[in-house]
């Protein structure tokens, strides 16, 4: 049987709201050292995901910290899955999208999150020698 991402997901993730400001999100991928957050809406179901990539280019067209909201530079390129999905689906996912991370969904909110680091420390433990 092959092992499931729920052996290799972060189960404690951070979400920010729709509404937060640029400004909020960056205070939180700050202060926990994340690339990424999932942006949820008032019924906790995932609108999209932020980046640090989806930061830089906002920074680049110099918008407004303070007044733009998260919702208006997500990505809604996110892939939600459950926590069964064997490992290597979801490498083949992030692969086959050119993505780096795979929000874990159940009953339509976010209840984990794998990146592509993650899956490649599966890897590796799981092909290197003793």
């Amino acid at each position: 049987m092959p092992q499931t991402i729920s052996s290799i997901m972060a189960e404690s993730v951070t979400v920010i709201n729709v509404d937060d400001t640029i400004e909020d999100v960056e205070c939180v991928l700050g202060a926990h050292k994340y690339s990424c957050l999932p942006v949820v809406d008032p019924d906790q179901h995932c609108f999209g995901i932020i980046t640090s990539n989806d930061l830089a280019r906002f920074h680049m067209q110099k918008g407004n910290a303070k007044r733009v909201r998260a919702w208006e530079i997500c990505s809604h390129q996110l892939i939600e899955v459950p926590d069964s999905l064997a490992i290597g689906d979801a490498a083949q996912l992030i692969i086959n999208n050119n993505i780096h991370h795979l929000i874990i969904t159940e009953n339509n909110s976010v209840t984990g999150i794998v990146s592509s680091i993650d899956l490649l420390k599966a890897y590796v433990a799981a092909y290197s020698s003793p």
